[in-house]
């Protein structure tokens, strides 16, 4: 098989890496971060991902995966750096890429295939990769290939889906194209296709992401007009979609993880006929508001209310927190209610007022605590992450804790008359 060195060891480089050793490459994870690389040589998987730290032990284990410090020469370079979006300035951060650009460029050798797989604008890989990559002296196409492959993997399910999904490969040339098919037919189950160039396969990631968040702001929009009528969104949705051409998904607390709430966004960097996405895009940001509002009809007053949020992971059975919509929840109620204490190291605000529990995040810069713990004293919970967790609760025992019993459930997670039995007022979006 090959020599491939992965570039990023987050949450789609290292299960990559692991991936490619166990199908019989020989791989280099290489990261930035010394610490991560070192935990990693000791089989330390920080990532909560299932199925994950037994991939990466085995690959570890034989020698195929070796986590290192240096870039190493390879046959082919996978780029699985993170990709922000700078909301200032309104479009993507490619610094990493540009670093990773920089590293592979110093060990690039004739014949080698570099590979981007993070999630970029159109026209990324050929007006920005190539022309670093080329500062080599060597020529995409010419002397080495140069092709584009998003990832597609949902966190919670990443290790069946780097096998099953579906994968694009766009290159700069057949050649190129040709040669990371070859890389990824070694270990992916699903169909590969290839597209006409890098920009293509760059398009297509984007609009696959923009339509679930269209698709997902519409579901969020039925629930608040549902509100104003007095009827149930998840009940109308679940009636609606018995029509056989008729698929709308479930309302939430907002569009949370590193893809939706930035991948729309991405589109419009070098276009100006972004007129629904940005719409879609507020409804969805807007959904904190709307859980805001259901809790003061609870409440009515939220200043001096102790609110328990149960999930800061952006979804269910994850420990990603990154754009979480619970997270929001958190800093706007610290808001509503004016609090004296400040933010403890960037992370969510800190005070009496707010209680957070999330049985999957560990995050030393939040204030965790136990369902329990979270509760006691609270006029109000509010499920934000569909954690499998939460379907266990006990209301009754919830309640015997609590100064008022009221419960917001964001996610459809709770039975609702049971809730209500244990004497629970209950709003759902």
């Amino acid at each position: 098989m090959s020599s491939v060195c992965v570039h990023g060891l987050g949450y789609i480089g290292l299960p990559t890496a692991a991936m490619l050793a166990t199908h019989d490459h020989d791989v280099y994870g290489y990261d930035t971060d010394g610490v991560l690389t070192a935990a990693l040589r000791e089989g330390d998987v920080k990532l909560d991902e299932p199925g994950l730290e037994a991939l990466v032990v085995r690959a570890l284990e034989s020698g195929r995966l070796r986590a290192v410090d240096d870039v190493a020469a390879a046959e082919y370079h996978v780029i699985c750096v993170p990709t922000p979006f700078d909301e200032e300035r309104r479009e993507a951060d490619l610094d990493y890429v540009a670093d990773a650009a920089q590293a592979v460029g110093s060990v690039l050798r004739e014949g080698d295939t570099v590979i981007l797989e993070s999630t970029v604008p159109p026209e990324t890989t050929e007006e920005h990769l190539r022309p670093l990559l080329e500062e080599s002296g060597l020529v995409a196409g010419r002397d080495f290939g140069l092709a584009y492959c998003p990832e597609t993997v949902l966190p919670g399910n990443i290790i069946a889906e780097l096998r099953e999904n579906d994968r694009i490969i766009g290159g700069v040339d057949d050649r190129s194209a040709t040669a990371a098919v070859r890389l990824y037919e070694s270990f992916v189950e699903g169909e590969i296709r290839t597209a006409a160039d890098p920009t293509t396969a760059e398009f297509v990631k984007l609009i696959q992401n923009t339509a679930r968040d269209v698709e997902i702001a519409l579901a969020n929009e039925i629930a608040r007009i549902a509100h104003d009528y007095g009827i149930d969104s998840r009940e109308a949705i679940a009636m609606a979609n018995a029509h056989p051409r008729v698929e709308i998904l479930q309302p939430g607390p907002g569009v949370g993880g590193h893809c939706l709430p930035i991948d729309p966004w991405f589109l419009g960097v070098g276009s100006d006929s972004l007129d629904l996405v940005p719409t879609a895009r507020a409804v969805n940001d807007g959904m904190i508001g709307f859980v805001v509002e259901l809790l003061e009809e609870l409440l009515s007053d939220l200043d001096g209310k102790r609110i328990a949020v149960f999930g800061v992971a952006y979804k269910g059975n994850v420990d990603d927190t990154r754009m979480s919509p619970g997270l929001e929840l958190v800093r706007e109620l610290q808001h509503e209610q004016k609090p004296s204490t400040p933010a403890t190291d960037g992370g969510a605000p800190d005070t009496p007022g707010v209680a957070i529990h999330d049985p999957h995040v560990v995050d030393s810069t939040l204030r965790l605590l136990d369902a329990e713990d979270a509760v006691a004293g609270a006029h109000a919970v509010v499920i934000t992450a569909d954690h499998d967790e939460f379907t266990e609760l006990d209301p009754g025992r919830l309640r015997g804790l609590m100064a008022e019993p009221n419960v917001v459930d964001t996610k459809g997670m709770l039975d609702v008359d049971r809730w209500r039995n244990a004497g629970f007022d209950v709003r759902r979006v």
